[in-house]
C-alpha cells in the first residue's frame, strides 16, 4: 500500500486499469437514458433466449442418431404437411441408372485397313529391295548371282527382319501369296477387337460409337463378336500356320511380322461413360417422402427401417430449413411475452418489499440467470442425447433418464441466496417453461424442474456461509432422485433396477451440479450487481482489510466508537426485524473519511485541539469533509452501494451549530453567516439501517459524556436525542414508522444501559486519581472506571437541534 503524502492508497494500478476498461466498455450505454438502455437490454435477452430455444423438439437433432435397425427412443410425429425427397432410395435410383447405362466405346473401321495397307507397303518396299539387290548381284557375277539370296531386312516390325525377308523372298514375293496373306489379316481384325486392359469395363451390352461415321449402337457384346486382341492374334498365327507349302520356320516368321501389324479397332471411352452414366442419373425423378400433419412416423419402441429413416430426414430437414423463420419469430415473441410478465411481477414487487436492487437491476437479474440456465440446459440436453445415442442398451439408451443430471435448479438457487425468494420463484417458473420447450420429454420434464427449483428456493435459509450452497445442492439432489422416480411412473417406463439406479443417480448429480455452477456464478452476481449477501458482508468485517487497519492504527478513538454504535444499531435493528448485519457492517465504515485529519476529531485527540487554531468556517469544513472524503474512499476501495450510503446519510443535513454559534459570535457587525457553510451535504436516511446508524451514532456520543451513565439518565438522553431528530426532520425521507421508531429507542436504551451498567467499588483494590484537580466520583454507586470530565446532568449535555452531541463544546478528554 503506497501513500500520497498523508493519505494511504488502497486501490492497486491493477484493479484501476481494470476499471478504466470497464468504464470504455460500459461508455456507450452510459450515452444513452434508461428507458432506451432497459429495452436494449430486454430485446437482447429476448434475442439470446431465442437462440438457444431453437432447436428440433425431438430427438432428431442429428442425422448420426438412428440407424437402421436402432430402436426408437420417443414417438415421432409429423409436425405439419411435409413432402421431402427420399435421399437413400433416390440415390438408389440413379446408382441403378448409372449401372444400366451402356458403357460408350469407340469403333475405327478403318483400322484394319491401315494395318493392311502397312502390310502391303512393307512387302512392296521389301520387294523392291530384294529385285534391286538381285539385279546388282546379276550384272557383276553372272550366273553365280543365282546362288545367293539377297541380304535384305523386313522393314516392318518383326521378332527376326532377315529370316522374313528370307521366307518372302524364296517364295519370290507371289502376289497371290500377298493377297492370302491380307485377306487373313482382314479376317482377323474385321471384327470388334479390343485390348483386354479395357476387359472390366465390357457390359452385356455397350454403346459402340464410329469415330469415323459419327453414328453410334447400342450392341449386344455376344451378339456384336467383341474379341480380345490376344485371341484375335492367334487366330491370325492360326490362320498363317495354314498356308500351303510353306516351311514351319517361315510360317512362324511371317506370323512375327503380321501380328504386331493387328490392334484393337475399339476403345473404351470412360469421359463419355462417365458423361452419359451422369446424365442418365439426373434424368431420374426424386424419390418422394410424402407426410401429413400429426402422422406418427415411428412410436417408442419400433424397430428403426430405411423408410423411417427417410422420413426421419424430412422431418429434420423441413424443421432446419422451411420452418426456420417462423420458429423463430414465434419463439421471440413467446420469450419476450414471458419476460414482460417477469418484469411486471418484479416492478410489482419492488413496491410492496424493500429489495437489495432496483427494480430494473433486479429484472436484469433474473433474466441473466435465466440465460444461464437456458445456456446450461442446451448443453445438457446435448450431452444427453451425445450420451444416449452411444448405447445400444437399456436404460442407457433413454435420453429421458440422463436429463435428470441437469442442474435445472441453479438460476432459482442464485437468485435466492442474491436477492429474494419470491424473485426466485418467478426465475424458476421461467425456467421450467423453456425447459418443457427444449426437452423430448415436454410437460414431465417442466415439472421436474420447477419442483426441484422449488426445492432449492424454499428448503435452506439465509445466506449466510458458503456451504450454504453445498447443503442446496444436496437438498435438490434428494429431491431430483424422488422426482425421477414420479416421472418415470408417469411417463409408464419399465421400473428396472438398472434403470431406477441410474435415474437416482442422475438426479443427485444434477443436485451436485446445482451447487457447482451456483457457487460458481455467486460471487460473479454479488459483484456485477452490488448485491450484498450475508457472507460479503461477513467478509467486510474482517479486521485485516487495508481500510480497517488504517483505522485502528490512525483513528483509535474513530475505531473504537464505530464498532460500540455497531453493537447498538445491531441490536435495535434486530428489534424491528432489519438487517442487523448489514447495519452493524455499516458502522465499521460510516467513519472512515476521518483518516484524512483523524487529530482533528474529539475521539482522536490527546489534550491539543487543532480547532482552536482554525477559523470557525475553516474547522467546519473540515468536519463535514469527512462525508465527502468518506465517499471518495469508499469508490476507491470499491465498498458496495449500500455499505458506502451509510457515510452521509448518518449525519444527514444537520447543521454544525457549535461552530455556527462561533463564527456568529466572531462575525463583524453587518457580516452574514452562510448557514449552508455548517451544514453536512447530507442526505437524509434513505432506508431504516441508515436512520438507525444515525441514532445509534448520537445515543453514543451522548451517553459517553454522561458522568452518570444510570438508567434514568441514558433513558433520558436517549429520548431527547431522539426527539431532536425527529424534530428536525432528519427520518422524513426513510419508511421507519412511529412504531418501530419506539421499538428502536427501547433497543438503544437497554444496550447502552447494559454497556455502561454500574459496578460495585472495591475499597483497597482501586487506585487513586493521579489528577489531584479532578473531583472524585461518588462511590459504589457507578463504574469506577475513568471517564473523564462528564456531565451529571442529562440536560447539561450540549445536544444540537439535529440530535447531534456538539464534541467541540465539551471540556477535558471526552472517548467516544
Amino acid at each position: 500500500m503506497k501513500r500520497h503524502g498523508r493519505r494511504p492508497r488502497f486501490k492497486t494500478p491493477l484493479s484501476e486499469a481494470r476499471e478504466r476498461a470497464l468504464r470504455a466498455l460500459t461508455y456507450p450505454l452510459s450515452l444513452l437514458s434508461p428507458t432506451p438502455r432497459f429495452l436494449l437490454g430486454f430485446f437482447a435477452l429476448a434475442v439470446l433466449s431465442t437462440l438457444l430455444l431453437a432447436r428440433t423438439h425431438s430427438t432428431l437433432t442429428s442425422a448420426d442418431i438412428y440407424q437402421e435397425g436402432d430402436i426408437v427412443r420417443a414417438d415421432v410425429v409429423a409436425p405439419a404437411d411435409i413432402t421431402g425427397e427420399d435421399s437413400r432410395q433416390t440415390e438408389e435410383l440413379r446408382e441403378a441408372a448409372r449401372r444400366a447405362t451402356p458403357p460408350a466405346w469407340d469403333y475405327d473401321p478403318a483400322r484394319v485397313e491401315a494395318a493392311v495397307q502397312s502390310f502391303s507397303g512393307s512387302w512392296a518396299a521389301l520387294k523392291q529391295r530384294a529385285e534391286a539387290q538381285a539385279s546388282g548381284n546379276a550384272n557383276a557375277s553372272g550366273s553365280n548371282s543365282h546362288r545367293e539370296r539377297p541380304d535384305i531386312v523386313w522393314p516392318g516390325e518383326a521378332a527376326d527382319g532377315r529370316a522374313v525377308a528370307r521366307a518372302f523372298a524364296a517364295h519370290n514375293f507371289d502376289a497371290a501369296t500377298l493377297e492370302t496373306l491380307t485377306g487373313m489379316l482382314r479376317e482377323a481384325g474385321g471384327g470388334y477387337v479390343y485390348d483386354e486392359r479395357d476387359a472390366p469395363e465390357l457390359r452385356p451390352e455397350v454403346r459402340v460409337v464410329d469415330v469415323r461415321a459419327r453414328a453410334s449402337e447400342v450392341l449386344n457384346v455376344e451378339r456384336a463378336r467383341f474379341v480380345g486382341l490376344a485371341a484375335a492374334r492367334e487366330h491370325l498365327r492360326g490362320r498363317v500356320s495354314e498356308l500351303a507349302g510353306w516351311r514351319e520356320s517361315e510360317r512362324e516368321a511371317v506370323a512375327s511380322a503380321m501380328l504386331p501389324l493387328l490392334g484393337p479397332n475399339v476403345t473404351f471411352n470412360r469421359p463419355a461413360t462417365e458423361s452419359a452414366r451422369e446424365a442418365a442419373a439426373s434424368a431420374v425423378p426424386r424419390a418422394l417422402v410424402v407426410l401429413k400433419r400429426n402422422q406418427t412416423v415411428a412410436r417408442e419402441g419400433d424397430t428403426v427401417t430405411p423408410q423411417m429413416l427417410a422420413q426421419f430426414a424430412s422431418i429434420r430437414v423441413y424443421s432446419h430449413t422451411e420452418r426456420r423463420p417462423q420458429l423463430y419469430i414465434g419463439l421471440f415473441i413467446f420469450a419476450c411475452a414471458l419476460y414482460w410478465g417477469a418484469w411486471r411481477f418484479t416492478e410489482y414487487r419492488a413496491t410492496i418489499t424493500t429489495l437489495p436492487l432496483s427494480a430494473p437491476r433486479g429484472f436484469a437479474l433474473v433474466g441473466l440467470s435465466v440465460l444461464a440456465g437456458l445456456g446450461l440446459m442446451r448443453v445438457g440436453f446435448a450431452l444427453a442425447e451425445g450420451i444416449a445415442s452411444q448405447s445400444t442398451h437399456a436404460p442407457t439408451n433413454d435420453v429421458s433418464l440422463w436429463t435428470f443430471a441437469i442442474p435445472f435448479a441453479a438460476s432459482a438457487l442464485l437468485v435466492t441466496m442474491l436477492v429474494d425468494t419470491q424473485l426466485a420463484l418467478i426465475t424458476a417458473v421461467l425456467t421450467a417453461v423453456f425447459a418443457g420447450l427444449l426437452a423430448p420429454g415436454g410437460m414431465l420434464t417442466a415439472c421436474f424442474a420447477l419442483v426441484s427449483s422449488s426445492s432449492a428456493i424454499y428448503g435452506i435459509g439465509r445466506y449466510r456461509e458458503r456451504q450454504s450452497v453445498t447443503k442446496a445442492g444436496l437438498m435438490v439432489g434428494a429431491v431430483n432422485a424422488g422426482l425421477a422416480l414420479a416421472v418415470m411412473l408417469s411417463s409408464q417406463k419399465p421400473l428396472t433396477l438398472n434403470a431406477v439406479a441410474l435415474a437416482a443417480a442422475c438426479g443427485l448429480a444434477g443436485g451436485l451440479l446445482t451447487a457447482i455452477f451456483t457457487a460458481g456464478l455467486l460471487p460473479v452476481g454479488e459483484s456485477l450487481f452490488g448485491i450484498l449477501t450475508d457472507v460479503r458482508l461477513l467478509e467486510l468485517s474482517n479486521a485485516d482489510l487495508p481500510v480497517l487497519g488504517q483505522l485502528a492504527l490512525r483513528a483509535p478513538g474513530t475505531n473504537q466508537h464505530s464498532h460500540a454504535v455497531g453493537r447498538l444499531a445491531e441490536d435495535a435493528a434486530r428489534a424491528i426485524g432489519a438487517n442487523s448485519l448489514l447495519t452493524r457492517i455499516g458502522a465499521l465504515y460510516h467513519d472512515i473519511g476521518k483518516l484524512a485529519a483523524p487529530d482533528h476529531f474529539v475521539e482522536n485527540q490527546s489534550g491539543d485541539n487543532p480547532h482552536d487554531r482554525l477559523r470557525p468556517s475553516q474547522s467546519a469544513r473540515i468536519i463535514t469533509s469527512h462525508v465527502t472524503y468518506g465517499l471518495k474512499l469508499a469508490r476507491e476501495i470499491g465498498l458496495p452501494k449500500q455499505i458506502a450510503d451509510f457515510i452521509p446519510q448518518h449525519h444527514g443535513t444537520r447543521t454544525l451549530h457549535f461552530f455556527l454559534r462561533k463564527a456568529q459570535a466572531q462575525a463583524a457587525d453587518g457580516e452574514t453567516i452562510d448557514e449552508m457553510e455548517f451544514r453536512y451535504p447530507g442526505p437524509k436516511p434513505q432506508f431504516k439501517e441508515a436512520a438507525i446508524m444515525m441514532l445509534a451514532d448520537s445515543c453514543e456520543a451522548a451517553a459517553r459524556s454522561l458522568a452518570r451513565p444510570d438508567p434514568e439518565n441514558v433513558r433520558t438522553i436517549v429520548n431527547k436525542i431522539f426527539d431532536a431528530i425527529v424534530s428536525d426532520g432528519q427520518l422524513d425521507e426513510c419508511d421507519l414508522s412511529l412504531r418501530e421508531l419506539t421499538k428502536v429507542r427501547e433497543a438503544i436504551t437497554v444496550s447502552l444501559v447494559a454497556i455502561y451498567h454500574a459496578r460495585i467499588d472495591y475499597p483497597g483494590f482501586n487506585p487513586p486519581s493521579l489528577d489531584p484537580g479532578q473531583a472524585p466520583l461518588p462511590l459504589a454507586e457507578i463504574d469506577s472506571e475513568e471517564r473523564g470530565v462528564g456531565y451529571e446532568r442529562p440536560i447539561e449535555v450540549p445536544i444540537s437541534r439535529g440530535g447531534e452531541v456538539e464534541d467541540e463544546a465539551l471540556t477535558g478528554k471526552l472517548k467516544r
